[in-house]
């Protein structure tokens, strides 16, 4: 033990007493989804926005990995593991063990030209987890080539040849049960008994081959409940290929007993995949004399506003864009409209601006520009027709132009001329789905690919009829649970499984909304009918969002009696209904980042709180975590009381670079624990707004001339 500290003790002392200058060393991903080593994890991160997708495979062990850096700082990745464990004699095998698994890593300083890189990490955290570890660990770069790394780990991470806690009040950490169900958080483990060091080193041959060797700190023995492992040797081995850029495949060998392959695909948020501006440039800005500029108003008998009025709906139609109203007075034009083409409401926005430079006489020095969604507008930003024509090809035009518009609320004001669209009010389409669900509450996981057809009929501007059918086909189904652990709680998730699992079409949804503006910063929405696969019922939601606030207030009451699970139409198969709702808050914190709180009353009766915590790139990539809690005891419950998730989301003109309002997603969750269950409605007013208010607009204002 003694000798092997030594080693660790020196590497750290090479790390930190290296005088190299810092270099921009490749750097290679781990087996948890984010940048390390092999196992073990180094302090340096990958470019903000990062997403790196990888699998793991190893005799007894295959995992998925979805990592992301989120900040500059702060690395994130989830883990899907099936494993082979020991059971409780610690002699025989349990195979094929489904675990998730939360991971975090937080830079603390950046690596200078004498100072290394350090980080603090937790795995596994969210639960007492078989793979359960808190580190801390210091990177050096030495030369273009090498990185060396040392560190201190506990939990699982400090189970090799570990030492007394340098912590002495926190000597103790209780061995992981694998009895117990998730939905303990077990903040105090985090740092807790014994600890131990771990070190290594990566070497970059060329931009394809890179070697890598490791001190590993986690003991893989033969304990009940470890995961099957033969370990005859600390030390592991590696080396990665790169045979494309952000492809990275890497081959070791593992503690002189096991072979192990994985490869890691990396997208960054920032940084399109397909090529963008593919959209047709927009049109130039026609400048007026000035003559027309000087004019009060403008000839009502040489161009009347009906005549500007369909040349302007004509106009916007070619870049996508719906005109829904338009009003016009001796110097201002005022239209609404719908945004159907460009993700950025910016860009669209600075689209509208120059088409009206085109028809626009010369007198109307003010654009009000309101964009409309479900028959509600979201905004009103206020242009002059002078700015754009100094601007336009202006350096620093974007930041100038946003700074010189006025942005208020569109509720009221004067009356719109309503504008009937050419377009169908009928729209369709189909997408694949992937789901996992779990199959009552001691069942197994079932996994469900599929395709859905989508409709919806805007029976008027503000009322929508919606609904979707999914068919399953390919479905891997878990086993009916036994028994039902939780039976004073309604298995409002825990059934989900049984929803679809005869091979049938499911009605999804079919539901009937209605979006109004009430008042000044206010928006409402009433949905009825089959609002998702398990419930069906009425949903009405208020919420309040000043345009140039950062804070939105909201509000959330449903009642809903739960689905029969054979047919989907009935509700006597279950016999239960409850009156469900929340109190939330959403905070910009601008950057893109954003928060919300949601307090309430959940679909099993239980009262709690749910804590997201989103970040959304300017090129539309959004990653978001959210953590909830319940009065449902971990106790009585289990793994209700406290439910946890992942969800990326990426834009479909991400991939394609032409422009698209269409955007994918996936959540990664816990198993669905019933308690802290909310109502999965569509259409919620928070995302339906946001977009169209000051931060959202800042956030891509850089489109605005494009």
């Amino acid at each position: 033990m003694r000798r092997n500290a030594f080693l660790a003790t020196t590497a750290l002392t090479v790390v930190i007493g290296q005088q190299a200058l810092t270099q921009d060393v490749d750097l290679s991903y781990g087996f948890y989804g984010i940048p390390g080593l092999i196992e073990m994890p180094i302090a340096q991160s990958a470019e903000e926005g990062a997403i790196a997708g990888g699998l793991v495979a190893r005799d007894g062990l295959y995992r998925l990995n979805v990592g992301a850096q989120v900040t500059d700082r702060l690395s994130a990745s989830v883990n899907f593991t099936l494993t082979d464990f020991y059971d409780e004699t610690g002699t025989g095998v349990q195979a094929d063990e489904f675990h998730r698994s939360f991971n975090l890593q937080y830079r603390l300083i950046n690596e200078g030209e004498y100072m290394p890189a350090v980080a603090v990490g937790l795995r596994d955290f969210l639960d007492p987890g078989r793979f359960q570890s808190e580190y801390v660990v210091a990177s050096k770069s030495i030369g273009d080539q090498l990185t060396v790394t040392a560190g201190i780990g506990w939990g699982a991470m400090g189970s090799h040849d570990g030492f007394d806690n340098p912590f002495g009040s926190r000597a103790d950490r209780p061995t992981f049960d694998a009895n117990s169900p998730d939905g303990d958080f077990a903040t105090d483990q985090w740092f807790a008994g014994d600890a131990a060091f771990f070190g290594g080193a990566s070497y970059q041959i060329n931009d394809k081959w890179g070697v890598m060797a490791e001190y590993s700190s986690v003991a893989y023995d033969q304990a009940p409940f470890a995961p099957v492992a033969d370990v005859e040797t600390p030390y592991n081995v590696g080396v990665t290929y790169r045979p494309i850029d952000n492809v990275q495949l890497t081959l070791a060998s593992l503690y002189g007993s096991d072979i192990a392959l994985s490869g890691t695909f990396v997208l960054n948020a920032n940084n399109r995949p397909g090529m963008s501006g593919r959209e047709g440039a927009p049109v130039p800005i026609k400048p007026r004399s000035a003559t027309a500029r000087a004019a009060q108003n403008w000839d009502r008998g040489q161009v009347s506003e009906d005549n500007l009025r369909t040349a302007v709906q004509a106009m916007l139609g070619i870049e996508g864009i719906t005109l829904t109203g338009m009003t016009m007075s001796d110097q201002s034009v005022r239209v609404r409209y719908i945004n159907g083409k460009y993700r950025s409401q910016a860009q669209a926005m600075g689209r509208v601006a120059r088409m009206l430079t085109q028809v626009m006489p010369g007198a109307i020095e003010h654009f009000v520009l309101e964009p409309e969604e479900n028959g509600i507008p979201l905004s009103s930003t206020t242009i002059a027709r002078s700015d754009l024509e100094q601007l336009e090809n202006r350096s620093g035009a974007s930041a100038a132009i946003y700074q010189r518009a006025t942005f208020a609320d569109a509720h009221g004001g004067e009356p719109l001329t309503k504008v009937v669209a050419d377009d169908s009010a009928f729209s369709w389409g189909v997408s694949p789905y992937v789901a996992m669900t779990t199959q009552g509450a001691d069942g197994d996981r079932a996994l469900d690919l599929g395709v859905k057809v989508r409709a919806e009929y805007q029976i008027t501007p503000q009322m929508v009829l919606s609904g979707a059918v999914v068919q399953s086909l390919v479905r891997r189904d878990g086993d009916d649970p036994v028994a039902d652990p939780t039976p004073e709680l309604q298995n409002v998730r825990t059934d989900s499984g049984f929803y679809g699992d005869d091979g049938f079409p499911v009605l999804e949804n079919l539901m009937l909304t209605h979006y109004g503006r009430p008042g000044a910063n206010l928006y409402s929405r009433v949905s009825g009918g089959y609002l998702e696969r398990m419930f069906g019922g009425v949903s009405a939601e208020l919420l309040w969002k000043p345009v140039e606030s950062n804070l939105g207030l909201g509000a959330e009451l449903s009642y809903v009696a739960q689905r029969d699970s054979e047919t989907g139409f009935g509700f006597d198969e279950y016999d239960y209904d409850v009156v469900t709702g929340h109190l939330s808050a959403y905070y910009d914190f601008g950057d893109g980042i954003h928060s919300q709180l949601d307090l309430g009353r959940y679909l099993a009766g239980d009262w709690g709180g749910q804590v997201t915590l989103a970040r959304e790139f300017n090129n539309g990539v959004t990653m978001s975590a959210y953590i909830s809690q319940t009065d449902v005891s971990h106790e009585e419950f289990g793994d209700g009381s406290y439910n946890k998730g992942v969800r990326v989301e990426v834009p479909l003109d991400f991939f394609t670079g032409s422009p698209s309002r269409k955007s994918y997603g996936a959540t990664f969750r816990t198993r669905r624990g019933d308690g802290g269950a909310m109502l999965d409605v569509d259409g919620r007013l928070y995302d339906v707004v946001r977009d169209g208010h000051r931060n959202d607009l800042s956030d891509t204002w850089g489109r605005f001339w494009r």
